[in-house]
Formats: C-alpha cells, sequence, structure tokens
C-alpha cells in the first residue's frame, strides 16, 4: 500500500469519528408551517383569506457580492400547505420602473437580464439534497434538483422539470409571485410531524444583487447546509401520486446517401408514467420512447486514440439521475447508442459488393424505468431498468437477394444505488452497474463504493472511492481502480492532495466512460480565495495545482503537468482570468500508437491564456479569449482565438454568435500503420474552427422559437512521417513521405424548435433537423480556406427532418375528480 493511500485512510478513520458525532446547536432562522383548509387561486394577487395571519421571512441577507450586509431592497415570503401541495407567496419590494423583465427559455435565466425569486426545500432535512423552484419577474419558470450539498462542492441538476404552477404581477412597489408546488413535484419522510430545511432566494438583476432569508456564506463550502428551517408541517396525506404524460410524433425525414435519398415517415406514439409510490419514492417509466427531438450532437475530427465523448441531451436520461451519476460510472449514452458493428456493416458492404439497405445509427430502446427516493432515515435507494432492441443491418445483391447482420445485440442495463447520508454532509455510497446481452455477447458488471466525509465546521473532507469491475464471456477481464481525497473545502485558503489508481483492465466503458485506465495519477492543489469585496473587485480566485501521472503497470513515468490561474470579477462586473499551463519536462503518452506496451515521447509545452467577458446585464455582451503555446520543438507554435458577442435587441429576441479558431503548426500524433503493422506517426499542421449561432425569440413566458446553427471545419495536412523506437523516441527516423493522409472535416447542423407549454406538464413541440449528408466529403485541396469550407457544406445536399409532437399532462387525481 503507497503512502498517499495510508495517510488517507487514516484521515477517513479520524474523520468518521466526528463526522457521526451530534452537530453543535447553530442559529438558523425558522417559519412555522401553517396549514389551510382552502387552497389560494394562483393569480398573483393574493388577496386569498388563505394568506392572512401567515408568518412573514424577511430580512434578506446579501450573500453576493456585498456578504453580511442587509438587501438593499425589501422581500416579505409566506408560505402554507394543504394535503395538495405547498403554497409559496413573496412580496418583493422595488420600483416598479427598475424591475428587470427579459423573457427566456425555462432554466435559462442565469446571466439574463431579468429579476427572479427562488424557493428551495431540504425535504429530509439532511443539508445534502433539496428540490429549487424560481420565477422571474415575467413568470418563467426555472427547478433544479440538488445534491451533494449544492453549490460549490455539490451539483445542481436544471435538466430535472417538474410539474407545478405560478403567477407574476407587477405593483407600484415591486413585483409578486405566488407558487403551487404539488406533492408529485416532492419528496418527503412519511412521518406525523416533519421540519424541513428552506431558503428563499432573491436576485436584484439591475445591481447584481443575490441575497439569502438565511444567510449564505460564499467561504463556507456547500449550499444546503446553511438553510433555515419550515418547522411543523403536520399529517401531510398527499393523494395519489400518479401522472401519465402520452405523447404522439409525426413528421417526415430524408437522407442523401451515396445510394441515393433514403426517405422515412415519421409516425409513432408513446406514454411517460410518473408514480409515487409512496411520500418518499417515485417511479419514472418511459414505453417506446422516441428522442428525435433533441439538439445535435457536437461532432469533431477525433484524431485521439479515444472515443468523443457527448453531453445527454434526452430528457428521460437528464431529468431525476442525480443519484444514478453520484459514482460518476454511468454514461447515458450508452443507452441507445451507435451499434458496436455500424462501421463493420458498411465495411461488409464495400467489400462484398452488396447494397445497403438498412443500417440504423442509433438503438431503439423498447423502455425504461426510474425508481428513486429516500427513506425517513435518509438511506436514498435508485434502481434505474433500460432494455434495447436488437439491431440489424440489412444488404441487397444484385439479384434481389437480401441478407441481415446483427450490429448489435438485445441488451439490459440495470443500476442499483444505495446512498446514505449521514451527519454533517457526509454520505456512503453504493453503486452497482451491470449489462446483460442476449446470444454470445459480452456481459459486465461494475460495484463502486464512495466515502465522503466532512468534519462538524465544515472545514475539512475526505473521500475515498473504489471500483472493482469484471467482463464476461469473449475477452473475460477483471480490474478495480481507487481514489483517496483530502482537503480544506471552507476559507480563504482552500487545498487538497488526492491520489487516483486504474489498474490494467478496469473497465467500466459498458455502461460507463474511462478514456485510459492502467494509470496512477496524483494531485495537489491550493487557492486563494477573497469573497468579500473590496474597492476594485467584487471576488478574486488565485490557484495552482501540481499533476503528476504514471502509468500503473509496468510503473512508468507519464507526465508531469502545472496549472496556475488568477481570475478577477471587477466592480464592474466584468471578468477576466490568466491561465498557464505546461508541462516541463519530456514525457510519454502510453496509448496513441494503438499499440499494446509501445509509448510515444511527448514534448514539454507552455501554454498562456487570457479569457474574460462583458457585463452580462448589459444588451451587448461579449466573451473573449486569446491562448498562445509553444515546445522546445522547431517551429511548433499553437494560437487560440475566442470570441462570442450576445445582442438583446428587446426583452423577447436574442442573438448570440460564438466563434473558436485553433491552429496546431506542429502536431505529432498518430497517422497509420505501415505494411508490418508498424504505427507511424507524422508532423502535421491542425486547424480547427467552430462557429455557432444561437438565436431565440421568446413569444410569452411559455412560448418560444430557438434556433441553432453550428458549422465545425478541421483540416489536417501532413508534413513529415517518423517511426517510432521501443523507447518512444522518434525525432532521428525520419521515413519517405508518403502522400494522401491529408483530412478535410466538416460538421453541418441546424436544429429549430418551437416549444409551447400551453398547460403544466402539456407541451407542443415542433421541430426542423437540418445537417450535412453522412456520406457528403468535401476536398480540402480545392477547399483550403474556412469561408471557401462554410460555402461547400451549403451547397453539399443536407438530410432534413420536419416533426411535430403533442405531449399531454394527464393527472390521476384530476381524472378522479371529474369523474
Amino acid at each position: 500500500m503507497n503512502k498517499i493511500h495510508l495517510l488517507g485512510i487514516l484521515a477517513l478513520l479520524f474523520l468518521s469519528s466526528t463526522s457521526l458525532a451530534q452537530v453543535s446547536d447553530t442559529t438558523v432562522k425558522t417559519i412555522k408551517a401553517i396549514k389551510i383548509n382552502k387552497a389560494p387561486k394562483i393569480d398573483g394577487l393574493l388577496n386569498d383569506e388563505a394568506w392572512l395571519n401567515v408568518p412573514v421571512a424577511s430580512n434578506f441577507i446579501i450573500s453576493q457580492p456585498n456578504f453580511g450586509f442587509p438587501s438593499t431592497q425589501k422581500t416579505e415570503v409566506k408560505i402554507i400547505y394543504d394535503n395538495d401541495a405547498i403554497y409559496v407567496a413573496a412580496h418583493l419590494f422595488d420600483s416598479a420602473n427598475l424591475i428587470r423583465k427579459q423573457l427566456t427559455a425555462r432554466d435559462q435565466e442565469e446571466r439574463q437580464d431579468v429579476d427572479f425569486f427562488a424557493v428551495t426545500f431540504d425535504t429530509y432535512n439532511d443539508k445534502q439534497n433539496a428540490f429549487q423552484f424560481g420565477v422571474t419577474s415575467v413568470n418563467v419558470q426555472s427547478d433544479a434538483r440538488l445534491s451533494g450539498g449544492g453549490g460549490n462542492n455539490g451539483n445542481t441538476d436544471k435538466n430535472w422539470d417538474a410539474v407545478w404552477d405560478s403567477k407574476t404581477v407587477t405593483t407600484k412597489d415591486g413585483w409578486v409571485v405566488e407558487m403551487k408546488i404539488p406533492y408529485m413535484s416532492l419528496r418527503f419522510p412519511k412521518t406525523n410531524i416533519q421540519d424541513w430545511g428552506i431558503n428563499f432566494f432573491r436576485n436584484i438583476r439591475r445591481i447584481n444583487e443575490s441575497s439569502y432569508w438565511n444567510s449564505i456564506n460564499p467561504n463556507t463550502a456547500g449550499f444546503v447546509n446553511q438553510f433555515g428551517l419550515l418547522k411543523g408541517l403536520q399529517d401531510l396525506n398527499p393523494p395519489l401520486r400518479l401522472a401519465f404524460l402520452p405523447y404522439i410524433t409525426t413528421g417526415y425525414s430524408t437522407v442523401p446517401t451515396s445510394n441515393g435519398a433514403l426517405n422515412n415517415t415519421i409516425a409513432n406514439g408513446g406514454m411517460d408514467v410518473k408514480w409515487g409510490v409512496n411520500e418518499s419514492f417515485t417511479m419514472d417509466m418511459t414505453l417506446i420512447p422516441d428522442f428525435g427531438q433533441v439538439i445535435s450532437d457536437n461532432v469533431v475530427l477525433n484524431l485521439s486514440p479515444f472515443e468523443q465523448q457527448f453531453s445527454e441531451n434526452r430528457p428521460f436520461f437528464t431529468e431525476g439521475t442525480e443519484l444514478f451519476n453520484k459514482a460518476g460510472i454511468f454514461y447515458s449514452r450508452r443507452i441507445g447508442k451507435t451499434p458496436t458493428g455500424y462501421f463493420a456493416a458498411k465495411a461488409l458492404a464495400r467489400d462484398s459488393g452488396y447494397k445497403i439497405i438498412k443500417n440504423a445509427t442509433t438503438t431503439q430502446l423498447y423502455n425504461a424505468t426510474k425508481f428513486s427516493g429516500r427513506t425517513k432515515n435518509n438511506l436514498g435507494i435508485g434502481v434505474f431498468n433500460a432494455i434495447t432492441a436488437p439491431t440489424f443491418a440489412e444488404f441487397e445483391n444484385s439479384k434481389g437477394e437480401r441478407i441481415k447482420y446483427e450490429t448489435e445485440p438485445m441488451a439490459n442495463y440495470n443500476i442499483i444505488v444505495l446512498d446514505q447520508a449521514l451527519k454533517n454532509r457526509s454520505s456512503i455510497t453504493l453503486t452497482n452497474t451491470n449489462v446483460i446481452r442476449s446470444g454470445n455477447a459480452s456481459d459486465a458488471n461494475v460495484t463502486a463504493l464512495d466515502v465522503a466525509l466532512f468534519d462538524k465546521k465544515n472545514v475539512y473532507n475526505a473521500n475515498f472511492q473504489g471500483r472493482y469491475s469484471s467482463i464476461m464471456g469473449p475477452n473475460a477481464s477483471t480490474g478495480f481502480s481507487s481514489f483517496v481525497e483530502f482537503g480544506k473545502i471552507s476559507g480563504t485558503w482552500q487545498w487538497a492532495i488526492n491520489n487516483n489508481i486504474e489498474s490494467k483492465n478496469y473497465n467500466p466503458n459498458d455502461l460507463g466512460l474511462l478514456f485510459a485506465p492502467n494509470e496512477f495519477t496524483t494531485n495537489f492543489s491550493v487557492s486563494y480565495n477573497q469573497f468579500k469585496p473590496n474597492k476594485r473587485y467584487n471576488y478574486r480566485r488565485y490557484s495552482f495545482s501540481l499533476n503528476q501521472a504514471n502509468l500503473f503497470a509496468p510503473f512508468s513515468f507519464q507526465e508531469l503537468q502545472h496549472n496556475l490561474s488568477f481570475f478577477h470579477l471587477f466592480k464592474s462586473f466584468w471578468d477576466l482570468r490568466l491561465s498557464i499551463t505546461g508541462q516541463s519536462v519530456w514525457g510519454y503518452d502510453y496509448f496513441d500508437l494503438r499499440t499494446e506496451g509501445r509509448k510515444l515521447k511527448k514534448a514539454p509545452f507552455q501554454f498562456i491564456g487570457l479569457f474574460g467577458s462583458s457585463d452580462s446585464r448589459k444588451k451587448l455582451f461579449i466573451r473573449y479569449g486569446l491562448g498562445f503555446a509553444e515546445s522546445p520543438l522547431p517551429n511548433d507554435p499553437f494560437y487560440l482565438t475566442n470570441f462570442g458577442v450576445r445582442y438583446r435587441f428587446n426583452p423577447k429576441f436574442t442573438l448570440e454568435v460564438d466563434a473558436r479558431r485553433e491552429d496546431d503548426l506542429a502536431n505529432f500524433g498518430f497517422a497509420y500503420r505501415d505494411a508490418n503493422r508498424e504505427s507511424i506517426i507524422g508532423r502535421r499542421r491542425i486547424k480547427n474552427f467552430n462557429l455557432l449561432i444561437n438565436a431565440q425569440y421568446n413569444f410569452v413566458a411559455r412560448m418560444n422559437l430557438s434556433v441553432r446553427t453550428r458549422h465545425f471545419w478541421s483540416q489536417v495536412h501532413y508534413t513529415n512521417f517518423y517511426k517510432v523506437n521501443e523507447s518512444g523516441e522518434w525525432r532521428n527516423s525520419e521515413i519517405p513521405f508518403t502522400p494522401g493522409r491529408d483530412g478535410n472535416f466538416n460538421a453541418f447542423n441546424i436544429d429549430a424548435f418551437y416549444t409551447w407549454d400551453f398547460k403544466p406538464g402539456c407541451r407542443l413541440i415542433a421541430a426542423w433537423k437540418n445537417a450535412l449528408g453522412p456520406d457528403i466529403t468535401i476536398d480540402g485541396l480545392q477547399n483550403t480556406k474556412y469561408t471557401q469550407n462554410l460555402s461547400a457544406a451549403l451547397r453539399s445536399p443536407h438530410s432534413n427532418e420536419v416533426s411535430i409532437r403533442f405531449i399531454y399532462f394527464i393527472d390521476y387525481n384530476s381524472l378522479k375528480r371529474k369523474s
């Protein structure tokens, strides 16, 4: 056992003794919960009898930029409840003509010119998990699930969309918000009398002031652990929490290929079901889902030996999955992925002379189910299951004979999570993922143990993680990984030291994502954080980290990297960041040659970058970045330019353009294999250009049109080729140049969505998706400049898909009352 692991375990033992101790009394604000007999009408007027003689929460405290001072504007909040829902009313005093009222899409109020109010419930009072509901001054909703304490040391999942109601009204002395949050959108323990953690938040956008009812100290780690209390919730007897979301989709798509256009009529339907098994647990099910109406992936030219990681845009896999993601071994894009044999099928057609009739790019999902919640003893339980259909490619020869080729077997994906919340934000989590496939295909299993411990004062934190993977069937293997960390997480000075080990055969990739196993890495980081403003700055952060990576078996040096960063947020709310990163000594890459046991010597480098942005409250908002890197190799500079601009034409219409250019004049990496299957590397110039244009028009609070256009161009030009010897050296082993290795890659997408939430939970979506044809290649010799490639991409045949989806929310209790 290495010394770092031993120190980590000793720290864990010490902190565990303090973590389970009783928390010392801390003064927090409290408000009494008032139960009512008749629910108020959600109209923002607050003239209902239910709001009379209700305690008021006020005296908000600024968190940023002037922590500790009273809020510059008065805020009064009331809260009541019945057996159906929690109701919140807030009067946010201000001058009516000063209230900012920009319209946005749901969950997109950040960095926009609009005032905002939110309430957050820690229903288990565990200081770790919470539900947040927010409303802008023009009644645009925002909601989120918080886990791990939220804030700077936790997670905030804004992909979670609950079904609730709200209304805002502007008055002479400010604005008023009224909210109804049904128990369908919450989970809480089954006890007769309950106390919930609670906090109220207000953002006054014109002065960038964030304030809370119960003070949130930015110098203290975590967020939920700094809440006040909602006391005396009694005899909560919610009705059956059962809702159905049937949907239908219709449309048409056409895809140009080298064998002619593939046309398809879209006509399908399915249903999501949400069932509150009890107050604490909820089951979400999706039957025959259709994920066609999602943003296109940001595909790039991938020259690395590893796959490209894509963001998850499918709602079922982004909403309420924080428990399943806690261990970091769940990469949801594995479910419904591109079939493993997709490219093999294309190669088979090319070599056999058969014509491809069908070769699906994704596997069909039959159904998926999520079951999650917490017991009254704060044990979180999560169960996830998804089943995908077998996928086949179909071919036809010149005689009209057809054959099938299986590209992906039927598969069953499962996750089980047990997450016990402890005192002082501590927790212990056990996660298991497994994949079972039909036929002779491999099965996989990964088990993870995570322990997070915090001391009573929330100053120090220790983490321990253990992983064990097992592959069964062809190419069976087992492997492990471990991670230990100890650090100071609160205060002006913060630091951490950690160590990570991955064995050679550790493989979580059947349902997770790991680029490179067989590593031993140690990292040390330290930062200085100025949270209180002075005459020049609202906030400053200076950080330094040092990371050493080694191959685990056989133990060999890989690289030593340093990172230095200086961040300043000025009184004008402009920000500036200076970043200095690099590798001071020669290192080794054990993966780029795609040959086990072989390594490639990598040159040291130094990078310096300057990044920043303007005041996001203004109509014109800009982002910028300039970077330069150099190594000891001759003529080896790297240039980075990034510029973005967002202009708000009026409170409804916003246009945003972002351009990023990278130019690496001498990149060295794997190029091809020679006749003896030896890996040959090349010196190459790589130019990447990414252009992204976003336009959004918000008709009203819950109706908007968004158009996203992306063009990515990558050009690769080889100048030299080299053999690599056993020690990884290549500089004196140049071989004759072989032409034809250059690349010219273009990706083009347009995603347009019209979205109308015409009732809580009900939605109409009209979508148009346009993309460069899958078989289109653009000649790099004829199109050497970015504008030429963009023009060629626009002229080339494109695939098009137009679809309309109708989703309706049906509450079982509403049906029951009507009947």
